[in-house]
């Protein structure tokens, strides 16, 4: 689940606001901590499967358990709660957090329709690097910067994190459901119980997916709940163990039994790393969602809530162990073999709950992930529904993404059907982001933070060499399920890059063949041909420049209208812009030819307007573009940038672009919106009532001093054309390799590229418009 919250971790706590630090605390032990929290279940069985053997002599046991407290101490508290949490990209986290920063800080951005004018964003804040790590700091960003295999080395690397949270996704649900109903092996033989968990965990997994589409609005509020009883269940079931069983369990807490596990098991130990490791998973939730929390909450959340009722419940579990050594079957080392028996039953439907809340997490972070990849041009473009009404930037339901998580969650239970193997795979999957993080975080501390580059190598190095021990663990046991999440990322990452590579050779080509501003003004001001009343909005990439789709109506078609606007809805590498910042209007050729270019800005977490609001702001942003182009006062006024763009594009620059935003739509001087209840017929409302389409008029304002007879009838000419009417055009592109390419580009364009863009969503943009006055244009792209 997912909850929009302010941020404040751009500002010290004050007194009177740890009411809502205490809040938010709350809310994030349902939202963050219901992966982690449930690790208990599965942590001792994954480490006990067969590379070791629990003896009567506890080395085993209480190695175990060392590992597992200093391994929660290590990485989830000193790395992510002390460190990585400070690394947030104006509040937002994850792995594509650390990477737009990277981005900012050093133009290694593979976006091709950066701006410099997109650096003047009020998020897109960079320091300049201070004097103490100047030399070593200038000399990495210049190496990056110069390098574009480089460039492309630190993508991959985000995409690898990215893709293994995709798997995370896959595997996360499958064990934290099959472990909770692990409890009902303990009521059966061995014989019968695999075929009653199998069904039982298929038909929650089911559940969980299908309900996916109402959303978690309406049942969220219980997803605390349902982890804080859960944390105080094994909490308290774990000091019960430890007084009851084995006071002295304490003693395995020193890291000297870490070493006297190792020197016994020796192989067999270092291979049960692989299970131990499960212990941390869920931990990199806590920087994913920092967006929907802040530091202090997250942070109190998991120090004094969930870090100690976790060690209390592997130490409660260790004491039960330490005095039970002669069981009946290896499988009986799990977590409900230490609950007492008169309250399993209660405990076993906690944990039911507790595992579909911490999947729940895990799917809808996936979701946003993915959202984030789609945005930056990295993954095809899918269709996404906000399932609240009221908070829109957090709630998010991906159907194609779901079902297709759902079928791979479902294959992995049915084929494994056990959590040995599912515990293998989802062991390597949570550690390679762990390690992706640690490789970024690096980066960041010294382009960013600006810190010394020793410091940064103390850093990769001791959290780096903690999680390759355990990495290696994993991945020693590829055949036994750690095949898994490579295999889907391998998947994953194939899809990103075939709709990287074709979007950056589709980008090119409009590039190249864009039309130059000296043909266009050749034409006139009617362009050749006759200019009918309405307004021509053409979608193109392009940030400068006539797109050659334009020449093509104008070549070809007896007319055209009388305002053309050249619209561009581009990502920029910040989680959010803000609305007076979202549009950046200019003009192409002189004031009578009526032609503008209107660039839209987002973030890779902000969501697309819907058609009338959009239709609204753009009118009314070119409206306040021309007042404040003639009168040079008023919003937005001075907020002139040059429209440079980072490719070697031709210096034919449309001139310069004004910062136009929503909210000085409505100022004193411009346009007024008033809005039209539209008519409905009576026959029409009983047969089946439509939602009402409102209609917008803008007015110009009777009176207005500071505007000239120019700009009024310039305003006049455009509210005239939107009276008439507005026509949506874009391309329908088909991307076909060129003449000469080599078999590799061939295969990737004509068949991957081309599969990639016929089954993947449209513009966001260009779906809100109504079918009847969008208009496609067919054109073959030879890349």
């Amino acid at each position: 689940m997912d909850i929009e919250a302010p941020n404040r971790n751009s500002h010290p706590i004050k007194k009177e606001s740890w009411r809502a630090v205490m809040t938010l605390a709350y809310q994030s032990l349902g939202v963050v901590y219901g992966d982690l929290s449930t690790s208990p279940l599965y942590v001792y069985k994954s480490a006990f499967a067969e590379d070791i053997q629990h003896s009567e002599s506890n080395e085993e046991i209480f190695g175990v358990l060392s590992f597992v407290f200093w391994t929660l101490t290590l990485i989830p508290l000193l790395k992510y709660v002390f460190i990585v949490l400070r690394a947030d990209d104006n509040g937002e986290g994850g792995t594509f957090a650390l990477y737009t920063l990277l981005c900012r800080h050093a133009r290694v951005s593979t976006l091709p329709n950066g701006q410099l004018a997109d650096e003047e964003l009020y998020e897109y804040r960079k320091d300049e690097i201070s004097s103490g790590s100047r030399d070593i700091g200038l000399s990495l960003k210049s190496t990056l910067e110069k390098h574009k295999i480089l460039q492309k080395v630190l993508l991959v690397l985000a995409l690898l994190g990215t893709c293994m949270v995709i798997g995370d996704g896959v595997l996360t649900p499958a064990i934290s459901v099959f472990s909770a109903v692990s409890g009902l092996e303990l009521s059966m033989s061995k014989e019968h119980h695999q075929y009653v968990e199998v069904p039982v965990a298929c038909i929650i997994l089911v559940l969980l997916f299908f309900l996916q589409h109402y959303g978690t609005h309406r049942v969220g509020f219980l997803f605390a709940p349902i982890v804080i009883t859960w944390l105080l269940c094994i909490s308290t079931i774990g000091v019960y163990n430890i007084f009851h069983w084995n006071p002295q369990v304490f003693q395995a807490l020193s890291p000297y039994y870490m070493y006297k596990f190792l020197k016994k098991t020796r192989k067999g130990g270092w291979m049960s790393l692989g299970g131990i490791l499960l212990c941390i998973t869920g931990s990199e939730a806590m920087y994913a969602d920092l967006g929907h929390f802040s530091q202090l909450s997250i942070k109190m959340a998991f120090t004094f809530v969930v870090y100690p009722s976790l060690i209390l419940a592997y130490m409660g579990q260790a004491a039960y162990l330490s005095k039970h050594h002669i069981l009946e079957t290896d499988y009986r080392i799990g977590f409900y073999v230490s609950v007492p028996e008169n309250i399993r039953w209660p405990v076993l439907g906690i944990a039911i709950l507790a595992a579909v809340v911490g999947s729940q997490a895990i799917i809808t972070g996936t979701f946003s992930i993915i959202k984030q990849c789609s945005a930056l041009g990295c993954f095809p473009r899918v269709k996404i529904i906000h399932t609240s009404p009221t908070n829109k930037h957090g709630q998010i339901y991906i159907p194609e993404i779901n079902w297709t998580l759902m079928l791979l969650c479902l294959a992995v239970t049915i084929g494994f059907r056990d959590t040995k193997h599912i515990s293998n795979a989802a062991g390597l999957a949570v550690i390679t982001v762990m390690l992706v993080t640690t490789c970024l975080m690096s980066l960041v501390i010294i382009l960013c933070w600006r810190k010394s580059v020793f410091l940064a190598l103390a850093f990769m190095f001791f959290f780096g060499s903690v999680e390759i021990l355990y990495f290696s663990a994993s991945l020693i046991k590829f055949r036994e399920g750690a095949w898994v999440p490579v295999a889907l990322s391998c998947i994953f990452l194939i899809i990103m890059f075939v709709w990287h590579y074709g979007t950056i050779k589709k980008y090119e080509f409009d590039v190249q063949n864009k039309v130059s501003i000296n043909w266009l003004l050749g034409l006139g001001p009617t362009l050749g041909i006759m200019r009918v009343r309405g307004i021509g909005l053409i979608h193109t990439e392009l940030v400068s420049g006539i797109p050659a789709i334009f020449s093509h109506f104008v070549t070809n078609l007896p007319a055209f209208h009388q305002v053309v606007v050249f619209l561009c809805v581009k990502s920029v590498p910040v989680p959010h812009v803000r609305p007076e910042e979202r549009f950046l209007v200019g003009r192409i050729g002189p004031k009578e030819y009526r032609l503008y270019r209107c660039i839209a800005r987002y973030g890779y977490r902000d969501v697309n307007m819907d058609d009338v609001g959009f239709e609204n702001d753009l009118i009314c942003c070119i409206a306040e573009f021309i007042r404040t182009e003639r009168s040079g006062s008023g919003p937005g006024a001075g907020d002139f940038v040059t429209s440079t763009n980072n490719l070697s594009e031709d210096s034919d620059n449309d001139g310069k672009m004004a910062v136009v935003g929503a909210a000085s739509a409505n100022s004193e001087g411009s346009i007024q919106m008033c809005e039209e209840e539209p008519e409905i017929s009576a026959a029409v409302v009983a047969a089946s009532p439509p939602v009402p389409r409102k209609r917008v008029r803008f007015v110009l304002p009777e009176t207005s001093p500071q505007m000239d007879t120019g700009v009024r009838d310039e305003l006049r000419e455009l509210m005239e054309a939107r009276e008439a009417g507005l026509a949506f055009i874009r391309g329908h592109c088909y991307v076909k390799a060129k003449r000469g390419s080599s078999l590799m580009k061939r295969f990737v364009i004509n068949f991957g590229y081309d599969f990639l863009r016929r089954n993947s969503r449209g513009p966001a943009n260009a779906l809100s418009f109504p079918q009847a006055s969008t208009l496609e244009v067919g054109m073959v792209y030879q890349v």
